[in-house]
């Protein structure tokens, strides 16, 4: 996020607007019980300290915003929950199961599913092979089978292929699945890499700036997607993202980060009006 964000960006309200592949009805945004805890995490690069001493719940069903200036950690944190660092100390938790030592596939087979700042899609295969890559841990048949494409492999492709369709429909994508995903404008990548990861079914996803780049349409598009995900699915969602407005928007809680240690945690009201939150952004000047 720029180390300079608006006062009244932080004082005024913004106005933008089982994860089965299948929407059951409408949540209508009940929040349950934690379903993942972050508990005293401290994670070190050599002598340099990326996070320390970071603690915060979340919700089943909510959208859990993580935000702070640049290099407050906020990623290093995403890193840590999908097992790409293990931290030094600390520990996590998905529904009381420890996340220690454990390594990104295992993470995901868990039900934690990710995207990053940068896209990593396959260029030169279409938008449905893509998003059919989110599906590798739902399949059975080994790779050779897959090759092969005989009888229970070729069926059980067929089969995920129809879910796979679901999402391009879910995320409006249908006149491009078949388009390399390398000719697609920025903001629709962005919408296959969320396709992606909407095809391993997760029941947490975790979001690493989804907006970043894109104009006001694209982010009002993405916007509201991540708010569909949120209550069609029941998905639980850990947010990083820079556009302020979209954060105080949608959140129902926010923790803020600044040097890798925790400033502020709550409602997004309470933390627009933190005082350590605005002289993160502001300066103690302002």
């Amino acid at each position: 996020m720029n180390a300079i964000v608006s006062s009244e960006l932080l004082a005024q309200p913004a106005t933008m607007p089982s994860p089965d592949l299948e929407p059951p009805a409408a949540t209508g945004r009940r929040i349950g019980d934690v379903i993942l805890a972050v508990n005293h995490i401290t994670l070190r690069f050599g002598g340099v300290k990326a996070l320390t001493d970071i603690s915060f719940d979340v919700r089943e069903h909510e959208i859990r915003s993580i935000i702070g200036p640049n290099g407050a950690g906020k990623s290093s944190m995403l890193n840590c929950i999908n097992g790409v660092y293990q931290p030094q100390e600390g520990s996590i938790t998905l529904r009381g199961k420890s996340f220690k030592n454990m390594n990104p596939r295992q993470v995901a087979e868990a039900g934690v599913a990710r995207t990053f700042q940068n896209l990593a899609l396959f260029k030169g295969m279409s938008v449905l092979d893509n998003i059919m890559a989110g599906r590798n841990l739902r399949m059975k048949a080994n790779i050779f089978q897959q090759a092969l494409r005989l009888g229970p492999a070729l069926r059980e492709e067929i089969a995920q292929r129809e879910k796979v369709e679901r999402i391009i429909d879910f995320l409006e994508i249908q006149p491009w699945r078949k388009t390399p995903v390398g000719r697609l404008p920025y903001g629709l990548q962005k919408r296959v890499d969320l396709g992606r990861a909407l095809a391993m079914e997760p029941s947490v996803l975790l979001l690493d700036e989804p907006m970043a780049g894109m104009n006001v349409e694209e982010k009002q598009d993405m916007c509201r997607f991540i708010l569909d995900v949120n209550d069609e699915f029941g998905t639980t969602i850990v947010l990083i993202e820079h556009d302020m407005g979209v954060v105080m928007d949608i959140s129902d809680r926010v923790v803020v980060l600044d040097y890798g240690k925790k400033i502020g945690d709550g409602a997004p009201d309470e933390v627009r009006s933190n005082p350590d939150v605005i002289s993160a952004y502001l300066g103690a000047g302002h």
